[in-house]
């Protein structure tokens, strides 16, 4: 689904780059910086919800200088797949990993002839850097012994052959991968290969491991019933210097030295900084242990947002903030269990069902802030629907870029909503949700329709095999019942139907 940008603001963009807008302003391109927080549900953040036991001024105060999204949302309710969307401005449902994720030996997703973001505007004259989890696959290179293992029944791959996951002890770690960061438009790379509760526990530079993953660690809290929360992580290879607790500070220290080195090019910049946090393992230094009311989970997030205010406050000393924009968002929803919400009375996904991992709205409705001085409204707040595979066409129409019909093929550009001009005229186009099951749900409208019953995802029930008369499906309105407890699949029949065809367009185009 090639979704074209708006002719009336490509225009506008090529006039300012030729230096013809009405202020006869020069050619000065601005810096984008794009902040992914992981797992950050929408109810943590407090200017969304001020019921939260978590503060967050930081991000609170980044929205009140420019302009808040309350209906914007991930590609897909889990990691691998949204950060494939974000570069490529294409559902990664379309690739060859259509459900899960990758895991730390996982091949590389993006397909060597992608155009990103990245590579986008590196060929637009912008300095590119990432920094902070990948997750998007590492073509590693094998030991010599091993080069036909790859073949063997104990390599994980995905229904349509993606290697997902291989034995670490088949990898050359002395060699540089054949695929990463830099094969795909960065210029610069610093990034952790996976999750932060995956092997290899290591970072590297510039697709090159700055220490050898040679030591091991057993993993932790893995006996406690607290899978994928508290300080948990798998056993694994991990470096001899490498620390749990200094993951977010280093890439933000990292981000900050990115930010210095090109705050006095004539180049802009592109920044991609996926944090790995507030994702498990929840590991907030001392200073932040029961500083928020929402428990260990709580804490790292007000270190996460203090972290970000951290970064945002080297923008300002850089000089640079009056001409970068800054985007804040989330990968998907929170991972946090119905007895967490009942321990600690906080909705980490506000009032929306499900979590992380799911087809309802508390998988993928995701915090969603833009700032651009001079250009976003201050303190202004859209309800525009909007998901994060936008970036592409956005970032086309402030640049001047056209695109061609295979580059950000779900991509729609919202310059004119940031803007805040004729958006009246601008409709958001039909967008489809996915589950770490695999399970479909498109959104037009106020409508929302499943295809299947169940989560599809980590709530339970996962699946529900209706009986004969029961809803095959789930249609829900959002406006009038956001909290999905209204399944009207019965009792609209034509609205189901052409919201499948929609689904269906979608998929096969």
């Amino acid at each position: 689904m090639k979704i074209k940008n708006s002719t009336a603001y490509l225009f506008m963009g090529i006039l300012i780059l030729l230096g013809c807008s009405e202020s006869k302003d020069p050619i000065n391109p601005p810096n984008i910086v794009y902040i992914l927080a992981d797992d950050l549900g929408y109810g943590d953040v407090s200017i969304y919800n001020p019921d939260s036991k978590i503060k967050t001024p930081n991000i609170d105060k980044l929205a009140s200088e420019g302009m808040r999204f309350t209906d914007a949302h991930s590609p897909s309710s889990v990691c691998t797949p949204t950060r494939y969307g974000i570069l490529t401005g294409r559902y990664c449902w379309r690739t060859k990993l259509p459900t899960g994720v990758l895991r730390g030996y996982g091949q590389a997703l993006i397909e060597k002839d992608r155009t990103t973001i990245a590579s986008l505007l590196q060929e637009h004259k912008y300095t590119t850097g990432v920094i902070g989890k990948w997750h998007l696959g590492l073509d590693w290179v094998l030991k010599e012994e091993y080069k036909d293992s790859i073949n063997s029944a104990s390599v994980q791959k995905s229904e349509l052959g993606l290697i997902t996951q291989m034995n670490g002890d088949w990898v050359d770690f002395t060699k540089k991968p054949t695929d990463g960061p830099l094969n795909h438009g960065f210029d610069y790379s610093y990034i952790l290969p996976a999750s932060l509760d995956m092997e290899p526990y290591c970072y590297m530079e510039n697709d090159v491991l700055t220490e050898l993953p040679n030591e091991h660690t057993p993993g932790n809290d893995l006996d406690t019933g607290s899978y994928a929360t508290e300080a948990f992580w798998r056993p694994g290879r991990i470096t001899k210097s490498f620390d749990f607790y200094d993951v977010l500070p280093k890439f933000i220290d990292k981000a900050k030295e990115f930010v210095q080195s090109n705050s006095k090019n004539k180049k802009p910049f592109f920044l991609y900084l996926p944090l790995a946090a507030p994702h498990s393992p929840w590991v907030p230094k001392k200073d932040y242990d029961g500083t928020s009311g929402a428990g260990q989970y709580g804490d790292f997030v007000q270190m996460v947002d203090a972290q970000i205010g951290s970064f945002l406050k080297s923008l300002d000393e850089s000089k640079i903030s009056e001409n970068t924009i800054v985007i804040f968002a989330s990968d998907n929803g929170p991972f946090w269990k119905p007895d967490f919400i009942k321990r600690f009375d906080h909705k980490a996904a506000d009032i929306y069902r499900g979590m992380k991992a799911d087809i309802y709205e508390g998988g993928h409705r995701i915090p969603f802030i833009v700032r651009w001085p001079g250009k976003v409204k201050a303190g202004s707040v859209s309800d525009f629907k909007t998901t994060l595979t936008n970036l592409m066409a956005t970032c086309g129409d402030i640049v001047g870029i056209q695109l061609n019909d295979r580059t950000g093929e779900d991509s729609q550009s919202i310059y004119p909503i940031l803007l805040d001009e004729n958006k009246s005229n601008t409709e958001a186009m039909p967008i489809v949700h996915h589950s770490s099951k695999g399970f479909f749900a498109v959104r037009k409208g106020d409508w929302k329709l499943i295809e299947k019953r169940g989560s599809g995802g980590f709530s339970i029930p996962v699946v529900i095999e209706p009986n004969v008369g029961d809803p095959m499906g789930q249609l829900y309105n959002i406006g009038e019942d956001p909290s999905e407890t209204n399944n009207l699949y019965n009792e609209k029949p034509e609205l189901v139907k052409e919201l499948l065809d929609e689904l269906e367009n979608i998929r096969n185009h």
